[in-house]
């Protein structure tokens, strides 16, 4: 009996000499409170108020210890009882003799207080409180309405309101605040008693209790990385718990390597899910940050294959290419090879800059007017220009245009940008000249610095039309012994199924910029690989794909017309180890200093070729019947997944 009170084989409580320690079992679950806690927890839960232990219990003020540990009582939630316990509750309410001998042997009542529900703060039945509230809402609003439409009739003016008005008003405003908290109530509940739910559970020794095995909440396995120190584990509690941010951690670490391992294990607890698989070693974090990317916990693998020798304006390139489609790679080769075989590939650069459209709001259409002729008149331009290039070295402005809807004026600006792709320099030389305009323009209003007239990262028919970025248009002539042998078709079967496909069809569809077999499949492949923005693929993939007979029938001429690639060769993702060697294989690293501007025309010019490459050779695929045999061979994975599934 001695050592069921003293806990058996656990280890007791160590506590005031007023508290009697119990010995206890853990039974171990999703923890949400420390150990410490929960020992103080079970050990401050005083026995049940009989009166043979009130004749025993020793009277002693309470202690410094005994007012902690009821203050750490009244901080913890209460805890559902056991099974066993709840037995024990309605042994003693029914007289039954065990109870005093469960007592004596050391099993007490330890019955928790109800948990606390939303509605027990109503003073009235919640049902109750309810219909009175909705009734008021209503009743208000219609009263409310009544007087507006009254005042309207009678041309009183809407804010002179009476005593009644008033009170409706803010009756109104009460009725909506209390609704809008009721019907919040089940939504903060469900999270309250799925927290309850995860606690863990202090047991009496000597009860005999059956637990249920709990649902595991971590699907897939979490090997966990080893943390370099006990501070690190202090530190991944403490965002696991919310008390430090997660953005913050490079700024408080000053080691973004550890603070990508800190966010990662941090995001693997709370989540229960695994990242096994995401590299996170290998990357130089510090050249990202403020950068590229925010709280990273890894990067991405992507495989970057190599299409040519691309013979372009006389010089060969080796095309670096990201991506995980099969065959693209293969098929871009293959396009190379038939330029190169056919002589080369010609690229002309026909426009080169970047636009940026801000809105702007006036009091009238004819102020609106009045602004849109000023930017547009000849005189004002050079002056503007002077405004616009004072943002950058490197930007100089080329055109205005403006479109007007209303009293809402649409400026399009166009600069170029040297080797940058742009869009931050363009928007601070438009920044400059919005602010010059205010001068002479005092009521406009600036509704925002991008109006969608730009248009940026969206399909437009205004980047189609003008253009934005660098326009490029690159042919070449296939002759007809390359058609055969390399391509296995036929020149006048190239013609027909690009007219059908690329030209009917797509005017069928109503593609915008889309008269193309797959120009995205190339510009997305080349855009990672060197650093751009992939959401630029989209206008940059803007591209007519043109093919007919030259030389009496028997070669094939080729072309592609892109308006608008959005490239650069310096900034963003380009400074970027792997990206900065692919750029380096193309010979555009970094910007250009005897000649601004030319590595990104030059990389625009790249970019077109591959597309020309593209386009050649999957038309030619289709046009002999080998797509799909092709991608039945190179795009499918043999390797069994459910084996290498199990085995890992």
């Amino acid at each position: 009996m001695k050592d069921r009170e003293r806990g058996g084989g656990c280890t007791p409580c160590v506590v005031p000499q007023p508290l009697k320690a119990t010995a206890l079992t853990y039974n171990p679950t999703p923890a949400h409170f420390s150990l410490n806690a929960r020992i103080f927890y079970s050990c401050i839960k005083q026995p049940s108020p009989t009166s043979e232990t009130n004749a025993r219990r020793p009277s002693s003020p309470p202690n410094v210890t005994t007012h902690f540990l009821m203050d750490v009582r009244r901080r913890l939630p209460p805890k559902p009882p056991s099974a066993t316990i709840l037995s024990h509750q309605k042994a003693v309410a029914s007289g039954d003799d065990r109870s005093s001998s469960s007592a004596k042997a050391g099993v007490v009542d330890r019955s928790p207080s109800p948990v606390p529900k939303a509605s027990d703060a109503l003073p009235l039945p919640l049902y109750l409180t309810n219909g009175i509230f909705f009734t008021l809402f209503f009743s208000v609003a219609y009263y409310l309405l009544h007087r507006w439409r009254d005042k309207i009739r009678s041309s009183t003016p809407l804010h002179v309101v009476t005593l009644s008005e008033l009170a409706a008003i803010v009756s109104l405003i009460a009725s909506f605040i209390y609704l809008l908290g009721f019907f919040g109530i089940d939504f903060v509940q469900s999270f309250i008693t799925t927290s309850r739910g995860e606690e863990d559970s202090f047991v009496l020794e000597g009860e005999v209790e059956q637990h249920s095995e709990p649902k595991p909440r971590i699907v897939d396995p979490v090997p966990s990385l080893a943390l370099a120190s006990e501070e690190d584990e202090e530190i991944v509690k403490s965002v696991v718990c919310g008390s430090v941010p997660s953005y913050s951690l490079e700024s408080k670490l000053g080691d973004c390597l550890r603070a990508a391992s800190i966010r990662r294990q941090a995001l693997e607890r709370t989540t229960g899910r695994s990242l096994l698989g995401l590299p996170l070693e290998g990357l130089d974090y510090d050249s990202i940050l403020g950068q590229c990317c925010e709280m990273p916990v890894g990067y991405v693998q992507i495989p970057v294959g190599i299409a040519g020798p691309l013979l372009l304006n006389g010089c060969e390139y080796m095309v670096p290419m990201a991506t995980t489609e099969g065959c693209l790679v293969a098929s871009t080769n293959r396009g190379c090879k038939a330029i190169f075989a056919s002589g080369g590939a010609t690229a002309i650069l026909l426009k080169d800059g970047m636009t940026r459209a801000p809105v702007v709001r006036f009091a009238t259409a004819e102020r609106a007017s009045q602004l849109k002729f000023f930017l547009e008149d000849a005189i004002n331009f050079d002056t503007l220009s002077i405004v616009f290039n004072k943002s950058s070295r490197f930007a100089r402005l080329q055109n205005i245009q403006c479109s007007i809807a209303g009293k809402n004026l649409y400026i399009r600006f166009t600069c170029s940008t040297g080797d940058a792709m742009g869009m931050n320099m363009v928007s601070k030389g438009v920044q400059n000249v919005l602010d010059f305009l205010q001068n002479d323009f005092p009521d406009m209003d600036v509704i925002g610095i991008s109006g969608n007239f730009c248009s940026d990262k969206k399909p437009a028919a205004v980047n189609w039309i003008e253009g934005r970025g660098k326009s490029v248009v690159c042919e070449a002539v296939i002759t007809e012994e390359v058609v055969k042998k390399v391509l296995k078709t036929t020149v006048p079967g190239l013609v027909e199924l690009n007219m059908l496909k690329n030209l009917t069809g797509s005017a069928i569809a109503g593609s915008l910029g889309g008269f193309n077999a797959h120009a995205a499949n190339i510009v997305s492949a080349v855009f990672i690989a060197t650093g751009q923005d992939p959401a630029q693929n989209i206008e940059s993939s803007h591209c007519i794909t043109m093919m007919e007979a030259v030389n009496n029938g028997k070669d094939l001429h080729i072309s592609v017309t892109m308006p608008s690639i959005e490239v650069g060769t310096v900034g963003g993702g380009t400074q970027l180890a792997s990206q900065s060697a692919c750029l380096n294989l193309l010979g555009v690293k970094g910007a250009s200093h005897e000649s601004p501007g030319s590595n990104a025309r030059l990389l625009a010019s790249v970019v077109a070729g591959a597309v020309l490459a593209g386009e050649l050779s999957l038309m030619s695929a289709i046009a002999a019947g080998q797509l799909v045999r092709s991608h039945m061979k190179y795009n499918r994975s043999n390797r069994d997944i459910a084996a290498i599934a199990s085995s890992v």
